[in-house]
């Protein structure tokens, strides 16, 4: 695919725009396997395994694409704050925690009192039902569309 990357690009940016003209995504581009992949614990237990979409290359590149359109037009737009380190090229945990022990040390420096409330979402994606968060995003899709 990379050394036909030239010829792909002119196709891919067809078939981009006329999905996004049409609003409408052809039902082999929908295909795709499912795998079950181990996350935790016994591997007898069907609940430690969590379910992993896999899709065709075309796809993934044009996801890749997309994601990039999305991100540059909230950014552009100020849908993300600087301040904002999930989701981000760039951003990780660790700059979050940096950014933030500066903020907590410039206060104490400065005499201020400081409250902290950590909250962990690690697990929230393997906890909540799965038919609700569907449910969620068919409306985000159609709020979308």
């Amino acid at each position: 695919m990379r050394e036909l990357a030239e010829e792909l690009t002119k196709l891919l940016s067809i078939i981009h725009d006329q999905f996004w003209l049409t609003r409408e995504v052809s039902e082999d581009w929908k295909l795709t396997n499912v795998t079950p992949i181990h996350r935790k614990s016994w591997k007898e237990d069907l609940g430690n395994y969590r379910p992993v979409s896999l899709t065709s290359v075309p796809i993934k590149v044009m996801e890749q694409i997309i994601l990039r359109m999305v991100t540059w037009h909230i950014q552009d737009n100020q849908g993300i704050t600087p301040n904002q380190h999930g989701f981000k090229r760039g951003r990780s945990c660790q700059t979050n925690l940096i950014c933030f022990y500066d903020q907590v040390t410039h206060l104490v420096d400065e005499n201020n009192a400081v409250v902290v409330v950590y909250l962990d979402f690690s697990s929230t994606l393997e906890t909540i039902s799965h038919g609700i968060l569907l449910e969620k995003l068919g409306q985000v899709y159609s709020w979308l569309s």
